[in-house]
Parts: C-alpha cells; sequence; structure tokens
C-alpha cells in the first residue's frame, strides 16, 4: 500500500469533474508522477473512482470523505471497504464544504488505519490543526477556511509558524498548507518554507491547461526540495 511521502501535490478538483473529464484529467496527473517522481493524490467523486483506479498507474486516487462504518448496516453512508475495493488509496477527511464532528474524525481515521489508508484531514486553523494532529492523521491540511478558492494565500509567517507547531505536537504528521494556492509559484513558496505538500482546486481548473498547471506545479514542488 502506497504511504505518505514528502513532498507531495493534491490535485483536487471536488466536484467540478466527473466521469470522462475527471479520468482525463487524472491521466494526465499519473504521467506527470511518472514523470517527475512526485506523488501526486488526485481526488474524485466515489462513483469515479474505480474507473481512475483502472487507468492510471503512479497518482493515489483519493476518495472525498468516507464514514467509520464497518460492513453491515449503515444505508446511504460511504463504507471504507468498499472504497478501498474500489481502488482508493487515500481519503479526504473533515473539509470546510463536509465537515465532520471530533468524535466521527477520529472514528474514521481509525477505520482508515485498520486499511492501510491514507487520511488527509482538514483544519480551519493552527489551534484546531494542533487537536488534528493528537489524532493521528497522516497529513494536515491547515488552512483558513476564508481564503478557500480566493486566489490569496495565507502568509508566510502562517506557514512556518504551524508546521513548527504541528511538528512540536507529532512529528510524524505531514503538513499541507494549499488555502489560496493557484501557481507554480504558490506552490514553491510554500514547500520551500517548510511544508510537506501543498495543492489547489481552482488553481488548476481556471487555468488555460490544467494538465499544464498540474506539470508546473509539480516540477516547482520538486525544484523547492531540491534546494531545501
Amino acid at each position: 500500500m502506497a504511504k505518505a511521502q514528502s513532498p507531495f501535490l493534491i490535485v483536487n478538483p471536488k466536484s467540478y469533474l466527473y466521469g470522462k473529464e475527471s479520468l482525463e484529467l487524472a491521466k494526465a496527473a499519473d504521467q506527470v508522477a511518472k514523470d517527475t517522481g512526485l506523488q501526486i493524490y488526485f481526488t474524485c467523486p466515489y462513483a469515479d473512482i474505480r474507473m481512475i483506479k483502472e487507468n492510471t498507474t503512479d497518482i493515489i486516487v483519493c476518495a472525498q470523505s468516507m464514514d467509520p462504518l464497518v460492513p453491515g448496516r449503515g444505508m446511504g453512508h460511504v463504507l471504507p471497504e468498499s472504497l478501498k475495493e474500489a481502488g482508493a488509496e487515500a481519503l479526504f477527511l473533515n473539509h470546510a464544504e463536509n465537515p465532520k464532528t471530533v468524535s466521527d474524525l477520529y472514528a474514521t481515521i481509525k477505520r482508515a488505519k485498520e486499511l492501510d489508508m491514507i487520511t488527509v484531514v482538514c483544519a480551519d486553523s493552527t489551534v484546531e490543526a494542533k487537536a488534528v494532529a493528537c489524532m493521528d492523521p497522516d497529513i494536515v491540511l491547515a488552512e483558513p477556511t476564508d481564503l478557500i478558492g480566493t486566489g490569496q494565500v495565507a502568509d508566510d509567517s502562517y506557514t512556518i509558524e504551524t508546521v513548527k507547531a504541528l511538528n512540536a505536537i507529532n512529528p510524524n504528521v505531514l503538513v499541507m498548507i494549499a488555502s489560496g494556492v493557484s501557481t507554480a509559484e504558490d506552490c514553491y513558496n510554500v514547500v520551500k518554507l517548510g511544508a510537506d505538500g501543498t495543492g489547489a482546486t481552482s488553481g488548476i481548473l481556471n487555468a488555460p491547461s490544467p494538465a499544464q498547471r498540474v506539470r508546473e506545479m509539480a516540477e516547482a514542488i520538486v525544484k523547492a526540495k531540491n534546494e531545501k
């Protein structure tokens, strides 16, 4: 099974892309992962997981959420085993668009560990990120919610302080800074400042060529890592 590595890039089309369009960008991201050696995650709607997994080799297919269910009752909820069987190796949890309660989040991280799935857990402040780090996910995405989709990146001090604070609490957790990240230069900067990885939605989808933007971002992250 895949393990979370530093550095990394998360291509996160949310629900803007699905079906053939989602697969097209996933294949482009897969080629970039092959060419650069960078760990690249690709999020997609649940129904597209199997199709994308079966048509790619290097990206880590990432589900958009999950429930702490076990096989049996639970009609309408997202069963971990079904995601794993479909090909998801990672999952996003607690995104601002789909938050979880603390107890639900902890239980879901635990279920993911049982299935060797990588967890990317969102937090909307450094304080919340510290609490999430105590739950021992693989990656903590610490992003001020009000910057999501704005193209305005959190200032340098936020990145430096957040990385430092989370490393002090749980050195095993990888730190992702992504709110407002939209260009290759943004990716380079946050990784140079100490983040393990980053990612984007609108910064990729609104680019003249989303596939080319993924490549530029990946190359910038690799460059920043090599210069550290």
